[in-house]
């Protein structure tokens, strides 16, 4: 009759600790600045949309904070100017970010063929306007539409047309065409970098079977490309929700941009006359419906891509 050994501890599982860290390290580029210039600030912007400071003894007298619950949400809610800019910047982007990453998937279509030619000098070229900054690009733009300065408004006028690109329905528009002209030539590299990695011979087979360089680029190659052009959609809403910028520049040449003509100019404005909690609160409403309008975009082209 034999006794059994006793059974010695198990080893620390180093190796599948290391493992189970690894992800961390590889995230951590990610995660540090994003729980420090995102998660932290709208956390702060949260506690401080809050409370409210209140003033006691007149004008120049002490200022306390106190808590006020939601109060300054049902501020915001009930304010027609914030919602009329939340509408404003929706109709914006539901017309300017298709019309974008359409003319940013052509030319990245047609720097992709075959009878493209000097291709780098074409990337460089239409990456250029994103490498201007935005003040830069709005005052630029801003010269061009100024009817009393702008080249072109004087030839447009001569050929018996009097454009006027800042009236009020017009200078969203305006406003558009800057935006588009920045970011066109950013979201064609994403989606050209995409079309680099459409398998060759899934190429070749299609050409074998007859199929011609229109078929090959509209079967083929966008819905390969179908994650470059969520992702630059999803870029492109959030965005569209800041957009602070351009208006904030036009403002100076133009009445039609009010001072709550976008969301992040009616914040801006309200923490500029010292009223921190309702421009904070402001802030958290515009994070919360940029987050719920990019998630319920990427679940809805989940959805239909599935």
């Amino acid at each position: 009759m034999t006794s059994a050994a006793p059974r010695r501890a198990a080893p620390a599982p180093t190796g599948r600790r290391r493992r189970s860290l690894a992800p961390l390290l590889f995230l951590a580029p990610f995660l540090v600045p994003f729980v420090l210039f995102t998660l932290l600030p709208v956390g702060y912007a949260f506690w401080q949309s809050l409370h409210r400071t209140e003033r006691v003894g007149g004008t120049f007298g002490r200022t306390t904070t106190v808590f006020a619950g939601f109060e300054q949400y049902a501020e915001v809610l009930g304010n027609d100017a914030f919602l009329a800019s939340v509408g404003r910047v929706l109709l914006f982007g539901i017309v300017q970010i298709p019309l974008m990453l359409l003319l940013a998937l052509s030319l990245a279509l047609l720097l992709d063929s075959g009878v493209a030619r000097l291709k780098k000098f074409f990337r460089v070229v239409y990456f250029v306007p994103y490498g201007i900054p935005g003040v830069v690009a709005a005052l630029m733009w801003a010269f061009l539409y100024d009817p009393r300065l702008s080249p072109v408004v004087d030839v447009l006028r001569d050929l018996g047309t009097s454009p006027d690109l800042l009236a009020p329905g017009a200078v969203l528009w305006s406003i558009g065409n800057v935006v588009t002209w920045t970011y066109t030539g950013y979201n064609m590299l994403i989606i050209y970098s995409a079309l680099q990695a459409v398998p060759q011979d899934v190429l070749e087979a299609a050409r074998a079977d007859g199929a011609g360089g229109w078929t090959v680029a509209l079967r083929i190659k966008v819905p390969i490309v179908r994650p470059a052009l969520i992702l630059t959609a999803v870029f492109s809403i959030i965005g569209t929700l800041q957009l602070f910028t351009e208006p904030q520049v036009f403002r100076a040449i133009s009445t039609s941009v009010t001072s709550t003509y976008t969301p992040n100019l009616a914040a801006y404005s309200l923490a500029a006359a010292d009223n921190y909690s309702e421009a904070a609160a402001m802030s958290v409403v515009l994070a919360l419906a940029t987050f719920v309008l990019s998630f319920g975009f990427l679940k809805f082209t989940g959805r239909r891509g599935a």
